[in-house]
């Protein structure tokens, strides 16, 4: 820290005093919003401590004060590299527009997803893009799907590793999860059983590749959307697969 304690207090305390009554509303807002019961859990990380882990959570509950909405990917981007840099790690967002990685930590590359869908389920984890599949040859047969499996994999080498932060309760009581999603769980597609959908009325048709576990369950399933957006979802893949780095709840409270 720049200065102890106590000569931070004295400074904000200066401050505040000068601030308008607009103003000093909305410190009243953070300050009560901070103050807050709420729980943090560290799981497992090797990415968060605890103090990180605390941080983080402060940012989610300050931005709850202004948007009754879900956290978004840009925000997650740029709070979880600022609250690492707090705290020692070498981390820097991408270049905007970057199609690969979205921050750096540690040397590391990362991708950083978010899900917020209404039917989002605590043991599922659905990824509505990961990936564009642009314009390229989209057939009618389960033998075209191999080469947009093939891009899959492909863009995955541009990754270390992936996280998603998942808002798996809704206004007022908020409840996060951060998950990793292992590269080597959905490296496994190239082990999987494409289908094409061909009753289905988009043009181009959308396919699925259906990966299962040793054990013969299912684990998650690439969905090549066709249509206009031509993107790629991973679908059910099992939380179970995943790692949670750490779990946050507390309660919005009333504007």
């Amino acid at each position: 820290m720049l200065d102890n304690l106590d000569e931070r207090i004295e400074k904000l305390t200066t401050a505040v005093r000068h601030l308008r009554d607009g103003q000093l509303y909305w410190v009243e807002k953070v300050t009560a919003a901070l103050s807050a019961p709420s729980e943090t859990s560290l799981m497992q990380s090797d990415l968060l401590n605890s103090m990180s882990a605390y941080d983080f959570g402060d940012i989610l509950k300050i931005h709850h004060i202004f948007s009754a909405e879900p956290f978004t990917k840009d925000k997650f981007e740029y709070a979880l590299v600022q609250v690492l840099g707090w705290h020692g790690k070498h981390a820097a967002l991408a270049t905007k527009g970057n199609p690969g990685h979205d921050a750096t930590v540690d040397g590391h590359r990362f991708s950083l997803k978010t899900q917020a869908d209404k039917g989002i389920k605590p043991t599922e984890i659905w990824i509505s893009k990961f990936m564009e599949m642009g314009k390229g040859k989209w057939g009618k047969h389960e033998s075209d799907l191999g080469p947009l499996r093939d891009a899959f994999l492909e863009h995955l080498a541009r990754y270390d590793r992936i996280l998603t932060l998942r808002a798996v309760g809704k206004a007022p009581n908020w409840q996060y999860e951060l998950v990793e999603i292992h590269k080597a769980v959905l490296e496994r597609a190239k082990l999987g059983v494409l289908e094409m959908k061909r009753d289905s009325k988009q043009h181009p048709k959308p396919g699925y590749c259906r990966v299962r576990d040793d054990e013969g369950h299912p684990l998650f399933e690439l969905y090549f959307d066709g249509g206009t957006e031509r993107k790629l979802q991973i679908k059910a893949l099992q939380k179970s697969a995943c790692t949670v780095h750490a779990e946050w709840k507390f309660t919005q409270s009333p504007q």
